[in-house]
């Protein structure tokens, strides 16, 4: 379907489902900064980035497999795919934290099912996320509704990425807990939009008083 140029990687679905510019600085500006939250996903993620495998009770477990759609134009890698017994295939995301509900992960695990699906014709209908914090495992099943935001969340990065725009701040309660936030400057860009609306409605398009 893509280009080597046009692949989304896995992880710019989180980023977007969490916030539009958050994956545009990573992604299209190419800058990062860590905090206590991202020092935290990366001491759980040591877990399972160093490829290999193991079985473990007859289910054999990849840790840190390359994964791709080309259908949906998707490169990444999962942290753990589980090959059990009688053909199913669970990938598996590790996140930090306790065990809960957000679309922003559930998109990631959701995309990297899909791939499997590709990868291995044959279907692959929940994946899992493990919350470290709490160590219980949440499973995520593969809605309809869930499959198609994946297909377009990748196609909203795509066009984001092949116009070298970023996406404008959301300034809400997800910059407090944001590593970007100082780059992204959400306060300052809000009051300058503030400044302008004020002054949009004091003069006329020729600069006149009403």
């Amino acid at each position: 379907m893509t280009q080597t140029d046009d692949l989304v990687p896995l992880s710019a679905l989180q980023h977007w489902i969490y916030c539009p510019r958050q994956c545009g600085l990573i992604h299209l500006e190419q800058v990062f900064e860590d905090n206590l939250h991202t020092a935290r996903g990366q001491a759980v993620h040591h877990l399972v980035d160093q490829p290999g495998d193991e079985l473990i009770k007859g289910v054999r477990v990849e840790r840190s497999l390359p994964l791709w759609s080309n259908r949906l134009g998707l490169i990444g890698k999962a942290d753990l795919v589980e090959f059990h017994p009688g053909g199913a295939i669970l990938p598996v995301e590790f996140k930090h934290g306790r065990k809960r509900q957000k679309t922003h992960d559930d998109i990631q695990v959701a995309a990297q099912a899909l791939c499997l699906e590709e990868m291995f014709d044959r279907p692959v209908p929940i994946g899992a996320i493990y919350h470290a914090s709490s160590r219980r495992r949440r499973e995520v099943t593969l809605t309809p509704e869930l499959r198609a935001l994946v297909g377009q969340t990748a196609e909203a990065i795509r066009a984001m990425l092949a116009s070298d725009r970023l996406p404008p701040p959301v300034n809400d309660q997800r910059c407090r807990e944001c590593s970007l936030k100082d780059l992204c400057q959400p306060e300052a860009i809000a009051a300058r939009a503030k400044q302008r609306a004020l002054r949009d409605t004091l003069f006329d398009p020729n600069g006149a008083m009403d």
